[in-house]
């Protein structure tokens, strides 16, 4: 007997037909944390040799693993709880899966109505649990036998998975109520005879119960694309802006328009850009990496002076082509702000509204790469590519302008960085640039690391870039790393700061219970070294005991425990050869640097007056006139 193809009892008839239907549709990943109500779901899926189960003993932790693995595989991942806390225990990974459109299947097991609301043990209000943070939430009906329930629960299978991966991507919630006995213990069933075949044991030639097919039309006529065109090559001074995320083919598309139009290119490091080369026939590169460093606002930054900042900022864009979620560089927001009159198009892939500027003029919905490849399909863009080509130079003043402050602020910050004394968190990430092999995947915790990421990675060749950037929370980045590192075969390297790491040690188990190969850049300024950054930092007497928050934990003996080799770096030539090692040797490693908060507060600013001054000997910023498109030139 077994539990799939001859269920011992109803209930398990039950759950074996949703997890068939789950298979059916590809699922091939499943996060189980364990539990008594919960296990008919355990039971059923470690009974399928076609879905890899992955065992948690921390619920928030799974949940983040989950997130990782799904980011990772970009196929849907179910996570598996017990009833009460466990379940709320998912709602941080859940809220960031829901911001970041990441399929997770959430099942979590309940008790029966007659136990609900009156004081059964281990039981909360589930229904609708995560509200507005999950596409679908149903409260499924108690499990049965009957060619009827069977039929439901495998329809409802497919449609979660369907909704999952739809038009919207995201988290989906089904909420399951078990009766007991929770074991496989036989009881009678209909007999054979009596069974639907179908609703039993699913639609032959393993075809799942219910297909959900989309067959959207596009709306992207020959007309609006012209109209488009001739929208951009009427304004020389354009900006395309790529934020986080996750489709790393855009890039083929989107790199040929803005050679084709002369925009500067500003890659935010989750955007999957940094590192693609430019083309052999684009010898001027209009990619820019440290456009966060030379945007920078210069209110209340000590050393900064006004004159080469406002010089640059006050040349304003006419339009601007903006591409996923919102940047992460405050700077450019400012920018943006900073001249609201400009036409800004963004280009959105779902039902989202990214846009915190207020300043869009056009949401352009669709699939963006379709959009940019029709884009360069026009004659009139055609035509315009082949004169930049046929000039094998840059001709737009406008982006001469802003290469000009990229290589400018690109030397002030090395010849900086190279001068300081005590160890620079920024460098870590010059370092990454030059350290990580091209197949290697880089996750990027919140707060200063993923700041400096973006002032100060520029890597020599493309790698996948991640990060939790749909909530920003510091919380769980651990757990999502190890999952990355689950879907992938790629080595993964994460770079986090001591409060993130103390949030998630939990999420170190999954390291050692599969292994797994996970490299942590630890950065130890013993607390939450942003806070220093701002204003709370102007309020001593109380900035340590609330925001500094030392906690002078050494995590080593944790690291330990979880089977892991931590060692401390004090010099960037051990830094190298650590973070080498590490890769190299696959398992759990941490490579840590002490840093000290204030001064590298003071290294910060120290970069930032060097690019201000660096500014002076850019290229100005063109006259209004000077922008013609080479036609009227």
């Amino acid at each position: 007997m077994t539990i799939l193809s001859d269920p011992p009892n109803a209930l398990y008839a039950y759950v074996g037909a949703f997890v068939d239907e789950l298979r059916r549709h590809h699922l091939a990943h499943a996060v189980v944390c364990p539990g008594s109500r919960s296990t008919p779901l355990a039971f059923a899926l470690a009974a399928e040799p076609r879905i890899k189960l992955w065992m948690h003993l921390d619920e928030r932790s799974a949940g983040y693993f989950a997130l990782g693995l799904a980011k990772r595989t970009g196929g849907v991942v179910a996570l598996v709880v017990t009833s009460g806390t466990a379940a709320a225990n998912l709602f941080p990974a859940i809220v960031e899966a829901n911001l970041t459109h990441v399929p997770l299947l959430i099942l979590t097991a309940d008790r029966p109505p007659e136990l609900r609301e009156n004081g059964a043990p281990q039981t909360i209000d589930q229904i609708r649990l995560y509200g507005s943070h999950v596409r679908w939430s149903v409260d499924l009906p108690l499990p049965a036998a009957s060619d009827s329930a069977l039929r439901h629960i495998r329809t409802m299978a497919g449609r979660a998975i369907a909704t999952t991966q739809g038009g919207n991507p995201g988290p989906v919630h089904l909420n399951f109520p078990f009766r007991e006995p929770l074991v496989p213990a036989p009881a009678p069933l209909p007999p054979a005879n009596a069974r639907d075949p179908v609703a039993w044991s699913g639609r032959p030639a393993d075809a799942p119960y219910v297909s959900v097919q989309s067959a959207v039309r596009s709306a992207l006529t020959t007309d609006l694309v012209e109209e488009l065109a001739d929208t951009l090559l009427k304004n020389p001074r354009g900006l395309i802006l790529v934020g986080p995320h996750n489709n790393p083919d855009l890039a083929r598309d989107l790199l040929p328009l803005a050679h084709a139009l002369e925009y500067p290119l500003l890659a935010d490091p989750l955007s999957q850009f940094r590192g693609i080369q430019a083309a052999p026939d684009h010898p001027d590169d209009l990619m820019l990496t440290h456009y966060d460093a030379f945007l920078r606002s210069i209110a209340g930054e000590p050393g900064v002076t006004e004159g080469p900042y406002a010089q640059f900022a006050d040349a304003p864009p006419a339009i601007v082509l903006r591409f996923g979620a919102m940047p992460t560089a405050k700077p450019l927001l400012q920018y943006l702000q900073r001249h609201p009159d400009h036409r800004q198009l963004v280009f959105v892939e779902d039902s989202d509204w990214p846009e915190p500027t207020s300043l869009a003029s056009t949401i352009l919905r669709g699939e963006a790469a379709a959009i940019v490849r029709a884009l360069n399909a026009s004659p009139a863009i055609r035509d315009r590519a082949a004169t930049v080509r046929r000039a094998g130079r840059t001709i737009s003043p406008w982006l001469a302008h802003w290469q000009s402050a990229e290589r400018a602020a690109s030397q002030a910050i090395q010849q900086t960085v190279e001068g300081f004394d005590a160890l620079f968190e920024g460098r870590v990430f010059l370092e990454l640039g030059d350290l990580l092999p091209a197949d290697a995947t880089l996750v990027v915790g919140n707060s200063m690391p993923i700041r400096d990421c973006d002032t100060f990675f520029a890597p020599r060749q493309p790698l996948r870039v991640y990060g939790n950037r749909g909530a920003n929370g510091i919380d769980g980045i651990t757990s999502t790393a190890l999952g990355i590192s689950a879907g992938g075969s790629s080595p993964t390297v994460l770079v986090i700061g001591d409060l993130s790491l103390y949030h998630d040690l939990n999420g170190l188990l999954a390291a050692k219970l599969y292994p797994l190969h996970l490299t942590i850049v630890l950065i130890d300024n013993d607390g939450g070294g942003i806070f220093s950054f701002l204003s709370q930092a102007e309020y001593p007497e109380q900035f340590e005991q609330l925001f500094g928050t030392p906690t002078g934990l050494d995590c080593a003996p944790a690291v330990a425990m979880y089977g892991g080799t931590l060692t401390d770096v004090a010099d960037w030539g051990a830094f190298r050869r650590a973070v080498q090692a590490g890769i190299a040797a696959g398992g759990l490693r941490v490579v840590r640097l002490r840093t000290d908060r204030a001064t590298n507060v003071t290294m910060h600013r120290a970069i930032w007056a060097a690019v201000s001054q660096a500014l002076t000997h850019a290229d100005p910023p063109p006259a209004m006139d000077d922008d013609l498109t080479a036609e009227d030139r």
